[in-house]
């Protein structure tokens, strides 16, 4: 039996153009009056985070007032036809979505003595609120995620006419929306308080970050360590992508910001058009699982298990390192493959002149980490940390930032962070129905059911639930709804909570990289001027880690590193990382100087899934065992073979 293959070949499709949802470039009054909207929001909220003046409710509110209105503003009726031009129906929105906040805000006393009974007035005013939050949600998201909103309020009204396991009964008008607008199950629930108390301010670390000058020192670091290395434009581009992606926190906002510098360094490199844009796909699509900041959806995580963010982020340390390693092994493997070289000396930034430059800019973010280790919330952290990241960056002339910087970090801070909170603001809806008709606890009963009560199979559903959800939605919605519906069967068949929460948000960020619908590689093969479904099936298989690690969590919980002894940690991520290898070199087919036979890239296969399912201890030092013995095996055949001058072998 021929032992190692011949390398196929490919070849490149024609690039297609995506369609892309673009805010609108204010200008004169207008421009003047959102970015007050923003300077006044944020110097509030900052406030609020650090010494906390407004109940929940209100400083929802307050949050959705501006942001609501700024959307309006920044995002025109028609996505697919882009102008500036803002017309006066949508100042009228804007103004609608601002007084309706307004009214709630001041009318909460009055709601809250009435045990949130709301009169007619209310119940208008609440009807105006959620059909501009969907309407805002079209325009800003996209039609999947209103459809959905719409069926689950169609549920609340007629569910009283669906018979069996999803019977449900008819909700009045004021019921409804005594719940989605009067009440912290609605609009006004978790979701967008997660976004008003944390997101936006560290989307706001982030773009002060930018602004003064650190997104640059990431990418200098990152390209002067391994640029100069086998495939180090990739390699570079990964590790920038995954710096950034730790501050910001979304995917295809990372592809756009990095993937314009590192994906054409990576052609330049040698690597082909689909690749690169898969690869800094992948990278991004990481950074929302990264700590110490991750994505919005890991805040929510802290919320619904009662954990400090910490923790959570603690908890995600070892499977984005996991998901990494497999990225970086991939990278390395193709480099070897295709005989890819680094970039010359003379084209790298040095790693000490950046360092020098700009290295004081790290400061705020050791303490940023510091602080949420140490058990402070993410609020009062991030708010800290944003004082001190101005007071550091006013220490250099090259990083120092003036009013109109920080206005402008303030502004693009705000811009960024609003499509998070008009997601978040429209999983208040679906969730806010969930919860009124008790619709959470029926479906699990059913999951359960279709099931088994088999784990593997829950896992399974679970698994295609979060990947079909969250490609028609934003990770933070697809998180909000499936942790309602599909968390407490997990957790019914013994699976740990903070395990179980980590499982739909890994897959719900993964849904970013998974075809038909993998946004994050669409945007990069836009960069790259590739073909989208290529570089989607490519993003797939560099990020394969992706798909198995949240299994490495529900089996091996101690690989999150909470409430397990040191020793039983250490070994389950010894374990996880052999697996990771072995799925390397199943995956990628080669290993040393050579392409792996079909039989031999089976066997590394099973022994990955010998321990990512978790069959016993023994199971992972036989599968362990296998694997060194034939990678030493081999390695030992291909020196021979090239020791003795005969030709390499190669399978038909």
């Amino acid at each position: 039996m021929k032992l190692f293959r011949r390398k196929a070949e490919t070849t490149d499709g024609e690039p297609e153009k995506q369609a892309v949802v673009t805010k609108r470039n204010l200008t004169g009054v207008l421009e003047k009056v959102a970015t007050a909207a923003c300077v006044i929001g944020v110097v509030f909220q900052l406030y609020n985070a650090g010494f906390g003046v407004m109940t929940e409710i209100q400083l929802r509110a307050f949050h959705w007032m501006y942001i609501g209105f700024l959307g309006f503003l920044l995002y025109g009726f028609n996505p697919s036809r882009h102008t500036d031009k803002v017309p006066v129906y949508d100042i009228i929105c804007a103004l609608l979505t601002a007084g309706c906040c307004i009214y709630l805000f001041l009318s909460w006393d009055r709601i809250a003595r009435n045990f949130g009974f709301i009169n007619t007035v209310d119940t208008v005013v609440g009807v105006v609120l959620v059909l501009l939050v969907l309407e805002l949600t079209r325009r800003a998201i996209g039609m999947p995620l209103v459809i959905i909103s719409l069926l689950f309020l169609l549920y609340a009204f007629l569910g009283g006419h669906i018979t069996g396991l999803f019977a449900s009964k008819d909700f009045t008008l004021n019921q409804a929306i005594r719940t989605l607008f009067a009440s912290t199950d609605g609009i006004f629930g978790m979701p967008i308080g997660v976004s008003a108390s944390y997101v936006v301010l560290f989307i706001l670390f982030g773009s002060f970050l930018q602004e003064s000058g650190g997104g640059e020192l990431f990418t200098d670091v990152a390209f002067g360590l391994v640029g100069r290395y086998r495939g180090g434009p990739a390699k570079a581009s990964v590790v920038s992508s995954c710096l950034f992606g730790m501050i910001s926190g979304a995917a295809v906002a990372n592809v756009v910001t990095t993937g314009t510098f590192t994906i054409p360094l990576m052609k330049k490199g040698g690597y082909k058009d689909h690749f690169a844009g898969a690869v800094e796909a992948v990278a991004s699509c990481g950074g929302q699982f990264m700590p110490p900041i991750m994505g919005a959806a890991a805040f929510m995580i802290a919320t619904n298990c009662d954990v400090p963010y910490g923790v959570v982020a603690i908890s995600a340390i070892v499977p984005a390192l996991l998901y990494y390693f497999y990225l970086f092994l991939c990278l390395d493997m193709e480099a070897k493959k295709t005989g890819l070289k680094g970039l010359p000396a003379e084209e790298l930034p040095s790693v000490k002149g950046a360092l020098k430059a700009r290295g004081h800019m790290l400061i705020p973010l050791v303490v940023l980490i510091a602080l949420l280790v140490s058990g402070y919330s993410p609020g009062k952290s991030v708010f800290w940390s944003i004082l001190l990241l101005i007071a550091t960056a006013a220490l250099r002339k090259n990083t120092r930032m003036g009013w109109k910087s920080i206005v402008r970090a303030i502004r693009n801070g705000v811009y960024g962070a609003s499509a998070v909170a008009i997601a978040c603001a429209c999983a208040g809806i679906i969730s806010g129905v969930i919860s009124l008709t008790g619709l959470g606890l029926r479906f699990s009963s059913i999951l359960i059911q279709l099931s088994g009560g088999h784990l593997l199979v829950m896992l399974a559903l679970t698994m295609l639930a979060a990947i079909i959800m969250g490609m028609g939605l934003p990770t933070s919605a697809a998180y909000v709804i499936l942790s309602v519906l599909t968390s407490p069967a997990l957790i019914s068949l013994g699976v740990e909570p903070l395990a179980a929460h980590f499982f739909i948000f890994f897959f719900a960020c993964i849904s970013t990289i998974t075809p038909p619908v993998a946004l994050s590689a669409y945007a990069g093969a836009g960069i790259a001027g590739a073909d989208p479904m290529k570089t989607g099936w490519t993003a797939f298989m560099l990020g394969l880690a992706g798909y198995i690690v949240p299994y490495l969590v529900v089996y091996k919980p101690s690989i999150m590193l909470v409430g397990t002894p040191v020793l039983p940690s250490l070994i389950d991520v010894t374990f996880s990382v052999v697996a990771v290898v072995s799925m390397t070199f199943a995956v990628a087919g080669f290993l040393g100087r050579k392409h792996l036979a079909v039989p031999l890239r089976l066997a590394f296969a099973v022994f990955s899934a010998m321990i990512f399912l978790d069959t016993g201890n023994l199971a992972d030092l036989i599968a362990t065992a296998l694997f060194l013995g034939l990678w030493l095996a081999l390695n030992l055949y291909q020196r021979k073979k090239s020791g003795d001058g005969s030709p390499p072998l190669a399978a038909a």
